[in-house]
């Protein structure tokens, strides 16, 4: 089961313009609520090892917790809904700070009043 903050791997598909595609990781920001539902559908924020400084993405470190590799991007502008069919492989988990930092930036995108 898949828990809010999880880093997987998963297969975007052809991406259209400028949105992540194809074989990427990605941060789970469904609520925990919804997923121990076990939803088929979830909502992901795609990751990159391309950091560009934009206000709309949050740097992650590596390190074992989360998995990752290399220092990425969170790239909250392209948070979008997933099957999780398209999930291939769990890498960790980001922990509630980075997370926490991952849904701030994507209710500032949605102009969402905190």
């Amino acid at each position: 089961m898949l828990t809010s903050g999880d880093v997987i791997d998963l297969d975007l598909g052809v991406p259209e313009g400028r949105e992540a595609g194809f074989s990427h990781p990605a941060v789970v920001v469904t609520a925990q609520r919804i997923l121990d539902a076990q939803p088929t559908v979830i909502q992901v924020v795609p990751l990159t090892t391309t950091i560009r400084d934009f206000a709309s993405e949050i740097t992650i470190e590596p390190d074992v917790t989360n998995g990752l590799q290399q220092r990425s991007a969170a790239q909250c502008q392209h948070v979008r809904a997933v099957s999780t069919g398209r999930v291939k492989q769990l890498r960790g988990n980001t922990g509630p700070t980075v997370l926490s930092q991952i849904r701030d930036t994507i209710g500032l995108i949605l102009d969402i009043p905190t």
